[in-house]
């Protein structure tokens, strides 16, 4: 690894950036800018008296987003690391007084918003990218809590369960989640015991079960899923117009603007349920290519992570595989919904939908990314690394 100056200016700026990974970022957000445009053009003319209005801001916020990442990209991994227990306190602080009534801004009986004059910021998006700094920073520093004894498992459970019980007053169970995936699926990378993490993953799965069931319209939500046609008209609307929108696909799709579900049949079109206007506008071949869009950036991002780990660098490994198992939960659950293979959650298609926060977080997420590769190529000097590298699950299978 090269670590003087000279060396640094030597590399080419060719060699400091992974392009594969920044080709895959943007063509997902060309897409999504693209099908916004596209599945938002007559709720935005008649809601608006603009056809272009929600392409407009999307456009807006894919700005933000890249003036952002390159905020982001300029931050060494030292102080994401050094910083993360503050970026956590922060994060619990928005979380709280978003519930303030007169400070958080309530829609659709949710109140997960801070408005900002002409945007609002979702403070759940925030929550996601400082847990994965938190989470990655803390398993990279107490590992061995981890193979020993209960403290280490029962300190990050039990930050986790202060962020879930935060994101659920407002309701945001969607997000609680991934959120709860994500850091479970960290704990089991950096190597918590089998016992822990089969215990863990009951506490999880029992608790978000609890919540779904103690809660009437989530537990609704569940039953409508199972034969959304027995209430097609109500509680199963949604969900059946999406499943039209795919039949009327079938292999190739209507093309580019000929999907009729957006004419005021499907809600949230271009949010939530963007990817039902994907499959019936482009077919089955449009929703697979897709598909496989974000499995070649999920498996990009995880390739980085690896490489990370086989140079001892652990918080940025573990930070970045977060990153991917993050992304990778939240396409896995909008497309499980638009498709009818889950209940019905708020979550957006990552760089797809329409949402500003959502695009704004996901950008930072991949110039966290981007970071991370960079340093790894040797532009930015690291921090001495510990002679003995801790073993993770992903070392004791031979990656």
């Amino acid at each position: 690894m090269m670590t003087s100056a000279t060396s640094i200016n030597a590399i080419p700026l060719s060699q400091r950036i992974d392009w594969p990974l920044l080709c895959l970022w943007f063509a997902l957000m060309s897409v999504g800018l693209i099908m916004v445009a596209s599945a938002s053009v007559s709720f935005a003319a008649l809601t608006y008296n603009d056809a272009w209005f929600f392409a407009k801001r999307h456009a807006v916020y894919m700005l933000m987003g890249i003036c952002l990442a390159g905020f982001v990209v300029c931050v060494p991994m030292s102080v994401w690391q050094k910083y993360a227990g503050h970026f956590l306190l922060f994060t619990i602080f928005l979380l709280v007084i978003v519930l303030i009534p007169g400070i958080g801004k309530k829609v659709n009986g949710s109140q997960r918003w801070f408005s900002l004059g002409v945007i609002s910021i979702q403070v759940s998006e925030i929550a996601k990218f400082c847990a994965v700094v938190f989470f990655a920073s803390f398993f990279a520093r107490r590992y061995q809590e981890l193979h020993f004894g209960w403290q280490g498992f029962l300190k990050p459970l039990m930050v986790v369960g202060v962020f879930v019980g935060l994101l659920l007053l407002e309701p945001d169970f969607g997000s609680s989640v991934v959120l709860s995936a994500t850091v479970f699926a960290m704990m089991f990378i950096a190597g918590v015991r089998m016992l822990h993490f089969l215990l863990l993953i009951v506490i999880g799965v029992g608790g978000l079960a609890a919540v779904a069931v103690l809660s009437p319209y989530r537990m609704q939500r569940l039953i409508t899923f199972l034969d959304p046609w027995a209430d097609q008209f109500n509680t199963g609307y949604q969900l059946t117009q999406s499943l039209i929108g795919f039949g009327r696909g079938e292999w190739f799709g209507l093309g580019l603007g000929n999907s009729l579900q957006k004419l005021f049949f499907l809600p949230e079109a271009h949010t939530d349920f963007i990817f039902a206007i994907i499959a019936e506008e482009f077919g089955l071949v449009g929703a697979v290519l897709l598909l496989g869009l974000f499995a070649a950036l999920i498996m990009r991002i995880f390739n980085v992570a690896k490489q990370n780990l086989a140079a001892g660098k652990m918080f940025a490994a573990l930070a970045t595989f977060g990153v991917a198992i993050l992304f990778s939960f939240q396409v896995f659950i909008n497309m499980g919904v638009s498709s009818g293979l889950l209940p019905t959650k708020g979550l957006t298609l990552p760089f797809i939908s329409y949402g500003g926060s959502s695009l704004l977080i996901c950008c930072v997420l991949m110039a966290f990314v981007m970071r991370v590769q960079w340093e790894l190529a040797g532009y930015v000097p690291e921090v001495p690394e510990p002679t003995k590298v801790p073993r993770t699950r992903l070392m004791e299978a031979g990656v």
